[in-house]
């Protein structure tokens, strides 16, 4: 996968998770196809989406109004980032995807929660201290 330097580790990392689902979801169970893959998809492609927003909201310190719609944004990404690692769980459980890619799942919504979480608090101290 191609990485542009200046991109943030985050969105990187989303991608990866975003490629991968679409990857292992995509011979699915036809029962499952329509509905609960495209759940799948669609969440992992709501998370990139709202970190793209999230950092393209330009923030500077004590500028409390562009925060505060930053980490919305950031925390859609972190609710979504969620859902996804449930669904993907289901999804296992439901025999749509492996047991192997549903862990390589769970270490990749992991990581992005971790780095989404660094990247929150990071923002929390740049504004507040």
């Amino acid at each position: 996968m191609a990485h542009n330097e200046s991109e943030l580790g985050i969105i990187t990392k989303a991608k990866e998770l975003c490629k991968y689902v679409f990857t292992v979801t995509v011979k699915s169970p036809k029962q499952f196809r329509f509905s609960f893959t495209a759940r799948l998809q669609n969440m992992a492609l709501s998370v990139i989406e709202n970190l793209y927003r999230a950092n393209d909201t330009p923030m500077a310190k004590g500028d409390e109004n562009h925060y505060r719609i930053r980490y919305d944004f950031q925390c859609h990404a972190m609710t979504n980032i969620k859902i996804l690692a449930y669904f993907s769980m289901l999804a296992m459980e439901e025999g749509c995807i492996l047991a192997k890619q549903y862990e390589h799942i769970s270490r990749l919504t992991t990581d992005c929660r971790n780095m989404l979480g660094a990247w929150i608090l990071s923002d929390r101290k740049r504004m507040f201290s």
